[in-house]
Protein backbone atom coordinates (compact mmCIF):
# COMPACT_ATOMS: atom_id res chain seq x y z
CA UNK A 1 0.00 0.00 0.00
CA UNK A 2 1.46 3.38 -0.70
CA UNK A 3 2.12 5.81 2.42
CA UNK A 4 1.12 9.23 2.49
CA UNK A 5 3.59 10.99 0.56
CA UNK A 6 2.87 8.38 -2.05
CA UNK A 7 -0.64 8.85 -2.43
CA UNK A 8 -0.17 12.91 -2.31
CA UNK A 9 2.12 12.85 -5.10
CA UNK A 10 -0.02 10.12 -7.30
CA UNK A 11 -3.03 13.21 -6.35
CA UNK A 12 -0.80 15.79 -7.91
CA UNK A 13 0.23 13.40 -10.90
CA UNK A 14 -3.10 13.13 -11.49
CA UNK A 15 -4.15 16.38 -10.99
CA UNK A 16 -1.47 17.79 -13.30
CA UNK A 17 -2.67 15.08 -15.93
CA UNK A 18 -6.04 16.12 -16.26
CA UNK A 19 -5.04 19.91 -16.45
CA UNK A 20 -2.58 18.87 -19.05
CA UNK A 21 -5.74 17.11 -20.90
CA UNK A 22 -8.44 19.78 -20.14
CA UNK A 23 -5.36 22.45 -22.41
CA UNK A 24 -4.90 20.18 -24.86
CA UNK A 25 -8.95 19.47 -26.08
CA UNK A 26 -9.13 23.33 -25.06
CA UNK A 27 -6.36 24.31 -27.81
CA UNK A 28 -7.84 21.51 -30.68
CA UNK A 29 -11.18 23.13 -29.96
CA UNK A 30 -9.99 26.60 -30.47
CA UNK A 31 -8.03 25.38 -33.53
CA UNK A 32 -10.89 23.85 -34.99
CA UNK A 33 -13.07 27.02 -33.78
CA UNK A 34 -10.57 29.06 -36.11
CA UNK A 35 -10.50 27.10 -39.11
CA UNK A 36 -14.28 27.08 -39.09
CA UNK A 37 -14.55 23.33 -38.00
CA UNK A 38 -17.38 23.37 -35.54
CA UNK A 39 -19.84 25.77 -37.38
CA UNK A 40 -23.72 24.53 -37.70
CA UNK A 41 -23.19 23.60 -41.17
CA UNK A 42 -20.92 21.12 -40.85
CA UNK A 43 -22.31 19.38 -38.18
CA UNK A 44 -25.47 19.78 -38.46
CA UNK A 45 -26.44 17.62 -41.61
CA UNK A 46 -25.66 14.55 -38.87
CA UNK A 47 -28.85 15.92 -37.02
CA UNK A 48 -31.10 17.17 -39.60
CA UNK A 49 -30.60 15.63 -42.93
CA UNK A 50 -31.27 11.84 -42.71
CA UNK A 51 -29.54 11.16 -46.05
CA UNK A 52 -26.66 11.58 -44.75
CA UNK A 53 -26.90 8.21 -42.69
CA UNK A 54 -30.00 6.91 -45.51
CA UNK A 55 -27.75 7.09 -48.80
CA UNK A 56 -23.71 6.84 -47.02
CA UNK A 57 -22.91 5.82 -43.39
CA UNK A 58 -26.22 3.15 -42.67
CA UNK A 59 -24.91 1.33 -46.25
CA UNK A 60 -20.97 2.00 -45.67
CA UNK A 61 -21.93 0.32 -41.67
CA UNK A 62 -23.76 -2.35 -43.31
CA UNK A 63 -20.96 -3.32 -45.87
CA UNK A 64 -18.74 -3.17 -43.24
CA UNK A 65 -20.31 -5.43 -41.03
CA UNK A 66 -21.07 -7.77 -43.67
CA UNK A 67 -17.03 -8.10 -44.33
CA UNK A 68 -16.52 -8.28 -40.67
CA UNK A 69 -18.70 -11.04 -40.12
CA UNK A 70 -17.65 -13.35 -42.84
CA UNK A 71 -14.18 -13.13 -42.33
CA UNK A 72 -14.78 -13.58 -38.67
CA UNK A 73 -17.00 -16.89 -39.56
CA UNK A 74 -14.78 -18.02 -41.45
CA UNK A 75 -11.13 -16.88 -39.61
CA UNK A 76 -12.52 -18.90 -36.41
CA UNK A 77 -12.87 -22.41 -37.65
CA UNK A 78 -9.53 -21.89 -39.72
CA UNK A 79 -7.71 -20.73 -36.97
CA UNK A 80 -8.79 -23.47 -34.47
CA UNK A 81 -8.05 -26.11 -37.02
CA UNK A 82 -4.06 -24.52 -37.60
CA UNK A 83 -3.72 -24.13 -34.23
CA UNK A 84 -4.58 -27.55 -33.29
CA UNK A 85 -2.44 -28.78 -36.10
CA UNK A 86 0.45 -26.97 -35.09
CA UNK A 87 0.43 -29.43 -31.60
CA UNK A 88 0.70 -32.26 -33.64
CA UNK A 89 2.86 -35.18 -33.01
CA UNK A 90 3.44 -35.50 -36.89
CA UNK A 91 6.17 -33.90 -38.24
CA UNK A 92 4.57 -33.32 -41.61
CA UNK A 93 1.32 -32.32 -39.89
CA UNK A 94 2.73 -29.87 -37.44
CA UNK A 95 5.46 -27.83 -39.57
CA UNK A 96 3.67 -26.81 -42.70
CA UNK A 97 0.75 -25.47 -40.03
CA UNK A 98 3.24 -23.47 -38.37
CA UNK A 99 5.23 -22.67 -41.73
CA UNK A 100 1.80 -20.99 -42.95
CA UNK A 101 0.63 -19.52 -39.52
CA UNK A 102 3.99 -17.88 -39.57
CA UNK A 103 4.04 -16.55 -43.34
CA UNK A 104 0.42 -15.21 -42.89
CA UNK A 105 0.99 -13.48 -39.65
CA UNK A 106 4.23 -12.00 -41.16
CA UNK A 107 2.64 -10.27 -44.29
CA UNK A 108 0.62 -6.84 -43.07
CA UNK A 109 -3.08 -7.63 -43.91
CA UNK A 110 -3.10 -4.34 -46.33
CA UNK A 111 -0.67 -6.39 -48.54
CA UNK A 112 -2.63 -9.11 -48.21
CA UNK A 113 -5.81 -7.05 -49.71
CA UNK A 114 -4.18 -5.75 -52.57
CA UNK A 115 -2.52 -8.59 -53.50
CA UNK A 116 -5.52 -10.64 -53.03
CA UNK A 117 -7.10 -8.38 -55.58
CA UNK A 118 -4.47 -8.22 -58.30
CA UNK A 119 -5.43 -11.91 -57.83
CA UNK A 120 -8.80 -12.30 -58.83
CA UNK A 121 -8.99 -9.88 -61.23
CA UNK A 122 -6.37 -11.69 -63.18
CA UNK A 123 -7.45 -15.27 -62.41
CA UNK A 124 -11.02 -15.17 -61.64
CA UNK A 125 -13.84 -13.78 -63.14
CA UNK A 126 -15.54 -12.30 -60.06
CA UNK A 127 -17.94 -9.68 -60.52
CA UNK A 128 -15.87 -6.17 -60.37
CA UNK A 129 -19.10 -5.15 -58.06
CA UNK A 130 -18.15 -7.84 -55.75
CA UNK A 131 -14.54 -8.20 -55.70
CA UNK A 132 -13.19 -5.53 -53.32
CA UNK A 133 -15.53 -7.06 -50.86
CA UNK A 134 -14.36 -10.99 -51.56
CA UNK A 135 -10.38 -9.43 -51.34
CA UNK A 136 -11.37 -7.96 -47.85
CA UNK A 137 -12.53 -10.77 -46.63
CA UNK A 138 -9.58 -13.11 -48.00
CA UNK A 139 -7.04 -11.00 -47.02
CA UNK A 140 -8.42 -10.83 -43.26
CA UNK A 141 -9.07 -14.27 -43.06
CA UNK A 142 -5.87 -15.49 -43.95
CA UNK A 143 -4.15 -12.47 -41.18
CA UNK A 144 -6.50 -13.24 -38.57
CA UNK A 145 -6.90 -16.92 -39.41
CA UNK A 146 -3.16 -17.21 -38.63
CA UNK A 147 -2.89 -14.74 -35.60
CA UNK A 148 -6.11 -16.91 -34.19
CA UNK A 149 -4.15 -20.33 -34.44
CA UNK A 150 -1.48 -18.71 -32.24
CA UNK A 151 -4.52 -17.83 -29.99
CA UNK A 152 -5.62 -21.00 -29.80
CA UNK A 153 -2.07 -23.01 -29.86
CA UNK A 154 -1.21 -20.77 -26.63
CA UNK A 155 -4.08 -21.48 -25.22
CA UNK A 156 -4.36 -24.93 -25.26
CA UNK A 157 -0.66 -24.86 -24.01
CA UNK A 158 -1.49 -23.06 -20.86
CA UNK A 159 -3.59 -25.31 -19.86
CA UNK A 160 -2.49 -27.99 -16.80
CA UNK A 161 -0.23 -31.52 -18.50
CA UNK A 162 -2.22 -33.10 -15.64
CA UNK A 163 -5.13 -32.65 -17.96
CA UNK A 164 -4.28 -34.34 -21.06
CA UNK A 165 -2.62 -37.36 -18.51
CA UNK A 166 -5.83 -37.75 -17.03
CA UNK A 167 -7.17 -38.45 -20.34
CA UNK A 168 -5.10 -40.75 -21.59
CA UNK A 169 -5.42 -42.62 -18.31
CA UNK A 170 -9.00 -43.10 -19.03
CA UNK A 171 -8.52 -44.32 -22.53
CA UNK A 172 -9.57 -41.27 -23.98
CA UNK A 173 -7.88 -40.94 -27.58
CA UNK A 174 -5.70 -37.93 -28.64
CA UNK A 175 -8.88 -36.58 -30.69
CA UNK A 176 -11.22 -37.30 -28.03
CA UNK A 177 -9.23 -35.39 -25.52
CA UNK A 178 -8.62 -32.29 -27.85
CA UNK A 179 -12.36 -32.17 -28.27
CA UNK A 180 -13.88 -32.95 -25.21
CA UNK A 181 -11.21 -32.27 -22.67
CA UNK A 182 -8.94 -29.52 -23.29
CA UNK A 183 -10.40 -27.29 -25.95
CA UNK A 184 -14.02 -26.36 -24.08
CA UNK A 185 -11.58 -25.28 -21.51
CA UNK A 186 -9.12 -23.17 -23.45
CA UNK A 187 -11.75 -20.93 -24.41
CA UNK A 188 -12.82 -18.80 -22.20
CA UNK A 189 -8.88 -18.39 -20.92
CA UNK A 190 -8.58 -17.65 -25.01
CA UNK A 191 -11.81 -15.66 -25.23
CA UNK A 192 -10.33 -11.92 -24.08
CA UNK A 193 -7.46 -12.27 -26.93
CA UNK A 194 -10.08 -13.61 -29.08
CA UNK A 195 -12.34 -11.03 -28.88
CA UNK A 196 -9.23 -8.59 -29.54
CA UNK A 197 -8.88 -10.34 -32.48
CA UNK A 198 -12.11 -9.77 -33.37
CA UNK A 199 -12.51 -6.00 -33.08
CA UNK A 200 -8.90 -6.14 -34.82
CA UNK A 201 -11.33 -7.59 -37.88
CA UNK A 202 -13.60 -5.02 -37.57
CA UNK A 203 -10.93 -2.19 -37.77
CA UNK A 204 -9.26 -3.78 -40.62
CA UNK A 205 -11.96 -3.48 -43.09
CA UNK A 206 -11.62 0.37 -43.24
CA UNK A 207 -8.32 -1.03 -45.16
CA UNK A 208 -10.35 -2.05 -47.94
CA UNK A 209 -12.00 1.18 -48.16
CA UNK A 210 -9.32 2.84 -48.01
CA UNK A 211 -6.80 0.79 -50.66
CA UNK A 212 -9.93 -0.98 -52.87
CA UNK A 213 -11.96 1.15 -52.70
CA UNK A 214 -14.93 -1.05 -50.87
CA UNK A 215 -17.50 0.90 -50.01
CA UNK A 216 -17.60 0.42 -45.93
CA UNK A 217 -17.78 3.17 -43.14
CA UNK A 218 -14.42 4.71 -43.85
CA UNK A 219 -14.96 5.08 -47.43
CA UNK A 220 -18.20 7.46 -47.02
CA UNK A 221 -16.00 10.48 -45.21
CA UNK A 222 -15.04 11.57 -49.22
CA UNK A 223 -18.34 11.50 -50.33
CA UNK A 224 -19.88 13.03 -47.37
CA UNK A 225 -17.20 15.94 -47.19
CA UNK A 226 -18.15 16.38 -50.91
CA UNK A 227 -21.61 17.01 -50.03
CA UNK A 228 -21.76 18.84 -47.48
CA UNK A 229 -19.44 22.02 -47.07
CA UNK A 230 -16.43 19.62 -47.37
CA UNK A 231 -17.01 18.15 -43.77
CA UNK A 232 -14.54 16.08 -43.35
CA UNK A 233 -13.51 16.68 -39.75
CA UNK A 234 -16.99 16.20 -38.68
CA UNK A 235 -17.40 13.60 -40.79
CA UNK A 236 -14.36 11.30 -39.33
CA UNK A 237 -15.73 12.58 -36.18
CA UNK A 238 -18.85 10.76 -36.63
CA UNK A 239 -17.64 7.55 -38.18
CA UNK A 240 -14.96 7.22 -34.93
CA UNK A 241 -17.81 7.00 -32.86
CA UNK A 242 -19.19 4.91 -34.83
CA UNK A 243 -16.23 2.83 -34.86
CA UNK A 244 -15.82 2.75 -31.07
CA UNK A 245 -19.29 1.93 -30.00
CA UNK A 246 -19.38 -0.81 -32.46
CA UNK A 247 -15.66 -2.14 -31.38
CA UNK A 248 -17.88 -1.81 -27.62
CA UNK A 249 -20.77 -3.66 -28.05
CA UNK A 250 -18.72 -6.51 -29.63
CA UNK A 251 -16.21 -6.82 -26.43
CA UNK A 252 -19.65 -6.23 -24.24
CA UNK A 253 -21.15 -9.06 -25.80
CA UNK A 254 -18.16 -11.25 -25.41
CA UNK A 255 -18.14 -10.26 -21.83
CA UNK A 256 -21.96 -11.80 -21.51
CA UNK A 257 -20.72 -14.80 -23.30
CA UNK A 258 -17.86 -15.23 -21.11
CA UNK A 259 -19.69 -14.51 -17.71
CA UNK A 260 -22.83 -16.96 -18.66
CA UNK A 261 -20.38 -19.81 -19.95
CA UNK A 262 -18.68 -19.05 -16.37
CA UNK A 263 -21.80 -19.39 -14.93
CA UNK A 264 -22.83 -22.59 -16.56
CA UNK A 265 -19.97 -24.59 -15.60
CA UNK A 266 -20.13 -23.71 -12.45
CA UNK A 267 -23.83 -24.54 -11.91
CA UNK A 268 -23.42 -27.91 -13.91
CA UNK A 269 -20.52 -28.86 -12.12
CA UNK A 270 -20.44 -31.75 -9.78
CA UNK A 271 -20.11 -31.56 -6.01
CA UNK A 272 -17.89 -34.04 -4.63
CA UNK A 273 -19.38 -34.37 -0.89
CA UNK A 274 -16.39 -36.03 1.53
CA UNK A 275 -16.85 -39.27 3.26
CA UNK A 276 -15.83 -40.96 6.07
CA UNK A 277 -13.31 -43.83 6.54
CA UNK A 278 -16.51 -46.25 5.75
CA UNK A 279 -16.83 -44.53 2.52
CA UNK A 280 -20.08 -43.04 3.69
CA UNK A 281 -20.79 -39.45 2.88
CA UNK A 282 -20.96 -37.30 5.88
Amino acid sequence: MPGPKAKARNVVYTVLFLLALAGLGWWILATLEEKGQLTWEKWGPFVTDGQVWTTFLLPGLLNTLLAAALAIAIALPIGALFGILRLSDHVWIRVPAGAAVEFFRAVPVLILMVFANVFYVEYTDIDSDYRPLVAVVTALVLYNGAVLAEVVRAGIQSLPAGQTEASKAIGMRKAQTMTNVLLPQAVTAMLPAIVSQLVVIVKDTALGGAALGFSDLFSQIRPIANNYFANTIATMAVVAVIYILLNNLLTAAAGWIEKWSRQRKTSTGNVVKPVDDNGRNV
